[in-house]
């Protein structure tokens, strides 16, 4: 039986396209769990298995871990706090670690076309064969055209796959173009709703630059939703928050990769002093800003490597995390007399006690925004920009030498 494949990252310009993940973006459940605390200023871990809240008002008050004793695997009690991604390659994954929901990129198509026999090969072939994309009059908008239909057929296959949402990704060579962006994203949405579609089982997902934000204030006020990607600094997810961004995706691995390399970045210097892993630091700071003052963008943490970095974000909305991490996860029994295994290190309770400094509380525009980003942010925005327009450009081009297709 020949292998499917699932979804595909953002491999280096030049290189083979590398397999990914279907990102998990259905509104995360309420977690059953109890008035669970993770570290902030104000709490301190005690040894009766609790946090101390203190403050100057209240006495001590102990609040508990809410870590089941039911017995079970890592995975069971991980589950109870975040929504796990399986961050696979291929659908046969999907029979131990099901999605809920996927992601559709130009890279995932290109997977696709590699493949003789993947599954959604029919879905790229009608859309080179879309009548609309035949009246226009240059060769490059035609197959802008086909690029935009081929990801809609696909997504629309998944959105009948999945329960939850399906994010679609924006032309990454309109990343710094505010317009341009919220223009394409019409047009994919007219194109999912041709094929019946409905608006809420979709997100849009674009370049955290400052013209993306923007981009995603405009759409999410037309109750369309967004997915921002390449987010590596706070300025961006701050921003993205008060644009009111449905889900804000930071690289955790790949901040830390970008600090083992670098120097010079003022948020990963704070991060190393404090002794933490500047990737983590990030996403723990932008769940709390989110959570303190109300804003309703949910957190993914994507590159996520290790079982470390998984106990380090439990709490988080959304965690991507490799399968063969889960694998482990799920094969290992939970230790119950280790009480500090799964302690939820986030949560909207200890939110309130972070403290932000001033220049954090802004309203953030674009002045503030651009002189905010950072080196590693501005590496790695442009890096990834030109990854993804790599892989819409490679696409094109496979495109221009199959069309029209044969068999339609």
């Amino acid at each position: 039986m020949a292998t499917t494949i699932a979804t595909m990252s953002t491999a280096a310009i030049g290189a083979a396209p590398k397999l990914q993940h279907f990102s998990m973006l259905s509104t995360h459940p309420q977690a059953r769990v109890g008035h669970s605390i993770g570290s902030a200023r104000g709490f301190h871990w005690n040894s009766r298995g609790g946090y101390v809240v203190r403050n100057s008002h209240k006495k001590a008050l102990i609040v508990r871990s809410s870590v089941s004793t039911v017995e079970g695997t890592e995975l069971d009690a991980i589950s109870k706090f975040s929504e796990i991604v399986p961050d696979t390659v291929i659908f046969d994954d999907f029979e131990r670690f099901p999605p809920t929901a996927a992601t559709v990129s130009s890279s995932l198509l290109l997977g696709i076309t590699s493949l003789p026999k993947a599954g959604y090969n029919g879905a790229i072939d009608s859309a080179l064969a879309y009548g609309k994309c035949y009246l226009e009059k240059s060769s490059g908008a035609r197959l802008s055209c086909f690029l935009s239909k081929a990801l809609v057929n696909v997504g629309a296959e998944l959105v009948r796959s999945v329960p939850g949402r399906v994010s679609t990704e924006v032309d990454a060579r309109l990343g710094y173009d505010t317009q341009g962006i919220v223009d394409e994203v019409y047009e994919l949405l007219r194109l999912y709703k041709e094929l019946e579609v409905s608006q809420d089982r979709l997100l849009f997902k674009i370049p955290a630059t400052w013209q993306g934000i923007e981009a995603a204030r405009k759409l999410e006020a037309e109750d369309i939703q967004t997915h921002l990607t390449l987010v590596y600094s706070f300025a961006q997810a701050a921003a993205a928050a008060q644009a009111g961004v449905s889900v804000i995706q930071i690289f955790v691995g790949r901040i830390r990769d970008w600090a083992r390399n670098h120097s010079g970045d003022k948020g990963v210097e704070a991060a190393l002093q404090r002794g933490e892993d500047p990737g983590i630091a990030l996403a723990t700071k932008a769940y709390n800003y989110i959570h303190k003052f109300g804003h309703k963008s949910k957190v993914m943490a994507a590159a996520v490597r290790n079982k470390q970095d998984v106990f380090s974000l439990l709490g988080l909305d959304y965690l991507v995390v490799p399968v063969k991490v889960l694998q482990s996860l799920k094969d290992t029994k939970t230790d119950l007399e280790d009480k500090y295994a799964f302690v939820r290190r986030l949560d909207p309770s200890a939110s309130q006690f972070t403290q932000f400094s001033d220049d954090e509380l802004v309203q953030w525009d674009q002045s503030t925004f651009v002189s905010s980003l950072g080196p590693l942010a501005e590496d790695l925005i442009r890096c990834g920009i030109e990854s993804y327009s790599g892989n819409t450009l490679r696409l094109e081009e496979h495109f221009s030498k199959i069309w029209p297709p044969p068999n339609v």
